[in-house]
């Protein structure tokens, strides 16, 4: 049975991992990716929907989002969009398309967006020990109801703990690399 709560464990731990892997995306680090508009949605008819299903976005140069809306009436929901959001980029539309030009970032810039992705990393291993004590109530529990034994409940603890210190060291790594990332020129 401690087995389930392992692989239950070891599910909830890879996407915690994916949800900061995609939050990591989100924060800019001097080069132009689509997926910076990712979180940005946009008032399409009374609906808040995703600014990706609503046009084409792509990168023509380094430092350059160009977007092209499938339904060229949304340009001013997108760019209102774009504005409101924290972006802190204005974007210039000639009709049919819009463009972001991303500045070169600050030095100071550069440490803010470091901070903020430690922040990222942080909010991610108080996650992952959410579930892990969450994963050793279960055991402990199941310890209690007399379905496992107190040896087999100490071990599976140290399973968790060693899952959860792999985990932590992914979230270490991928922190140190998108700092490496924004810190270079």
């Amino acid at each position: 049975m401690e087995n389930y709560i392992q692989d239950f464990l070891n599910n909830k731990m890879e996407k915690t991992i994916q949800v900061m892997k995609d939050e990591l995306h989100s924060i800019r680090a001097g080069r132009a990716n689509p997926s910076l508009l990712d979180h940005i949605t946009v008032d399409y008819y009374g609906v808040d929907t995703p600014l990706k299903q609503l046009a084409n976005i792509s990168v023509p140069e380094p430092r350059m989002l160009m977007i092209q809306p499938y339904d060229p009436t949304t340009i001013q929901a997108i760019e209102k969009s774009i504005m409101v959001s924290d972006l802190g980029i204005n974007p210039s539309n000639d009709g049919k398309s819009i463009r972001l030009g991303l500045p070169i970032l600050t030095e100071d810039r550069r440490k803010e967006l470091a901070k903020l992705v430690k922040k990222v990393g942080e909010n991610s291993k108080i996650a992952l020990r959410n579930e892990r004590r969450d994963a050793n109530d279960k055991l402990k529990k199941q310890e209690k109801d007399n379905e496992i034994t107190e040896d087999t409940l100490k071990s599976a603890e140290d399973a968790v703990q060693k899952m959860t210190d792999k985990y932590v060291k992914m979230i270490d790594d991928l922190v140190k690399q998108k700092e490496e990332e924004i810190m270079e020129l």
